[in-house]
């Protein structure tokens, strides 16, 4: 029903940027959140930025608010993450998710989310 795909990741020296795609492909359902999250070794998954496709209202984290921007390209059905300034601990994998059922977790949280990418590395050397 939803098929997930990131791309776009790689290595990069600190201050540099990378911009994160996901292609996604839905199938006899209505998104009502998109996701994406980051996972860096020995630590938990943690949400970053989720739009609200109903409203296009945009979240962000603290930890890229003002660094990272989430776009949605509704006609070729793709995520951007624009990422800048990037700095070592953002070092991860990250993920692209999506959300078909309202549910009472907060709108960063992993488990608001049913489907998944298979990630794609980001690495920020100093």
């Amino acid at each position: 029903q939803v098929q997930l795909v990131e791309s776009g990741g790689g290595s990069v020296q600190a201050g540099g940027s990378l911009r994160l795609s996901c292609a996604a492909s839905v199938h006899g359902l209505t998104i009502l959140y998109w996701g994406w999250f980051r996972q860096a070794p020995g630590k938990e998954r943690e949400g970053i930025a989720a739009i609200y496709t109903s409203t296009g209202g945009v979240f962000y984290a603290d930890s890229v608010k003002g660094r990272f921007t989430f776009t949605q390209d509704n006609a070729k059905n793709t995520l951007h993450l624009e990422m800048n300034n990037l700095q070592t601990n953002d070092t991860a994998i990250y993920y692209c998710a999506a959300a078909a059922r309202r549910n009472a977790y907060n709108v960063l949280s992993p488990d608001k989310y049913r489907y998944w990418g298979q990630g794609t590395q980001v690495t920020v050397s100093s």
